[in-house]
């Protein structure tokens, strides 16, 4: 089947929902009318459905894989890759001094997710490229980002990331790697990374990597950890890519899905590298190019869901089974709920990506703290609800196709196969919901509030048009700031950490039923305002089993000692 780029989903999410009208409205940002908007939206979603959703299926059928050491992509994807670079996907949002366009987070965040929903394993090049790009803006020198930054934005040179090592994977600050310095400013890099999302490729003419690694004097654990720019072929006098350095893929992993993107274990010995940023100082350099990372995973997991479900709607509405009124299995009732339900979810994950994304946007264009806290708040929502959408929605796309989402020539398990590695990497789903209620609560649930306080006030305005729905939103946002209350009084932190995955589902369920309430007030009549109603009726009312578990501490998960487990 084809795929559709849902261009209409995010001009009504901008125009009436998520605020962008906002960041259009900001001095940095007063170019992106909608017009402009539009534009951008439907070419970059012709990109995706023309270019990038022939190339799904090729990626999971005919794996990257070496041969004589030299990395071999997948058929098609140097043409898509090509087309994404051409295009200016890559930096949509990078500083135009490099040839970037400057353009908001929240535009590329939605394009992002448009070439999820087309090429899972092929969007992940450019956004592991964009990552690297918005480090070097942040933390390196003006030498570097003078050489870097522009062939990075136009795509002739592709970026990674290496942070994880065999003893070191969540634990970065374990990691063994070493970088020594050498006579000229740069320094010889040794170690071995894994699990490095397009370590190589055969259509860039460089491949950059940024490697954590400890210089001699560089203390224990994340503290002693500095950040280093190791390219696969060194600079030339001329800026050009040159000899090959002192690194090499060893291997690929074998995958449960993301088959297209080779995951590379990464040999460094003596590599040639460049500091970024300040010594010791590169867990803050990485977190930069990390939490753009986040967001876009988050919006990997709803591309992967948009996908799952308009496979999972055209096999309903053409497959014949059992007496209905149209003669196929979308007029059951259950297949009617599993429908709904994906759609719903998938407009509340998607709203709540693109509100962080605003957020961040706002933070950029103003410097406002309370906008860096909101940005700061909804990543890791964004990143976890997001990808566990993405799963339970590739999921039940299977469901729907019944005995043949079980056959691999249908494509419905590609979705869940691929998808399935978006709670982990980037984070792990867990780790987001711990930075929730640690580090996103260490003002003291400040933040949280203020944005509970913009739910009750937008739900106190609904009342007069929809007297119910709005009752149930305020109310959910009361258990959930009482929660949150109960939260930040907790001085063990186990008791928060043992509650922080149905803390973090709870608090996405309550922003669920506000931005569908808000999309309601906007459509009054209309389709949205029905989707809202079945969200608001079925979904919501979880989010009181989830608060009951967020506040019922730790003991009872440590009750059973190592030996009971066991038996």
């Amino acid at each position: 089947m084809s795929y559709r780029a849902p261009v209409q989903d995010y001009e009504f999410l901008f125009d009436n929902v998520v605020g962008f009208d906002r960041v259009a409205g900001t001095a940095r940002f007063d170019e992106a009318s909608p017009d402009m908007v539009s534009a951008i939206l439907t070419e970059a979603g012709k990109m995706c459905e023309e270019v990038m959703a022939p190339l799904q299926r090729n990626g999971d059928l005919h794996p990257a894989h070496l041969e004589n050491g030299v990395l071999r992509t997948s058929p098609g994807f140097a043409d898509g890759w090509r087309a994404i670079a051409e295009g200016g996907w890559i930096g949509m949002s990078a500083n135009p001094e490099y040839g970037g366009m400057g353009l908001p987070m929240t535009l590329t965040t939605s394009v992002n997710e448009m070439m999820s929903a087309a090429c899972l394993s092929l969007q992940l090049a450019p956004l592991m490229s964009q990552g690297q790009i918005e480090a070097l803006d942040h933390h390196a020198s003006d030498a570097i980002k003078d050489l870097y930054l522009p062939k990075l934005i136009s795509g002739e040179w592709a970026g990674t990331m290496n942070l994880t090592e065999p003893q070191a994977g969540s634990d970065v600050g374990a990691l063994s790697s070493k970088a020594e310095p050498n006579r000229d400013g740069t320094y010889a890099v040794t170690g071995q990374k894994i699990f490095i999302s397009w370590g190589d490729n055969d259509f860039a003419e460089n491949v950059c990597h940024l490697v954590l690694a400890r210089l001699p004097d560089g203390v224990p654990g994340t503290k002693g950890i500095s950040l280093f720019l190791v390219p696969k072929r060194l600079p030339d006098d001329n800026g050009n890519a040159g000899v090959a350095n002192s690194l090499k893929v060893v291997s690929l992993e074998h995958k449960m899905g993301l088959h297209g993107s080779p995951t590379c274990v990464m040999q460094y010995d003596g590599a040639t590298g460049w500091l970024v940023g300040e010594e010791h100082g590169g867990m803050a350099a990485m977190f930069t190019m990390m939490n753009n990372a986040r967001l876009g995973v988050g919006g990997q997991g709803i591309g992967a869901a948009e996908g799952a479900y308009q496979h999972a709607l055209a096999y309903a509405l053409e497959r014949k089974q059992g007496r209905t009124p149209s003669g196929t299995i979308i007029d059951h009732a259950d297949v009617r709920r599993m429908l709904t339900t994906m759609k719903a979810d998938l407009f509340a994950a998607r709203a709540i990506m693109l509100a962080c994304a605003v957020a961040i946007d706002m933070q950029t264009a103003t410097g406002d703290e309370e906008w860096a806290a909101r940005a700061a708040l909804l990543t890791p929502i964004a990143k976890a609800f997001g990808t566990d959408v993405g799963i339970e929605i590739a999921e039940t796309g299977v469901q729907v196709h019944g005995g043949m989402g079980f056959i691999e020539e249908t494509g419905a398990a590609q979705y869940y196969r691929d998808v399935r590695v978006t709670a982990i990497y980037e984070g792990t789903n867990g780790i987001q919901a711990m930075d929730l209620v640690a580090r996103k609560m260490m003002d003291g649930g400040e933040a949280a509030a203020r944005l509970l306080d913009e739910i009750e006030a937008h739900a106190e305005g609904a009342r007069g048009a929809f007297p119910e729905m709005a009752e149930a939103v305020w109310q959910a946002t009361e258990s959930l700031r009482e929660a949150t209350e109960w939260l930040v009084s907790q001085s063990d932190m186990n008791d928060r950490f043992a509650g922080a995955v149905p803390y973090l589902r709870a608090f996405a369920r309550v922003l669920g039923g506000h931005f569908h309430l808000a999309a309601a007030m906007a459509d009054q009549g209309g389709a949205r305002e029905k989707l809202a109603r079945c969200y608001i009726t079925r979904m919501l009312p979880e989010h009181l089993g989830l608060l009951v578990q967020a506040q019922a501490g730790a003991a009872d998960l440590y009750a059973l000692d190592t030996d009971e487990l066991s038996a």
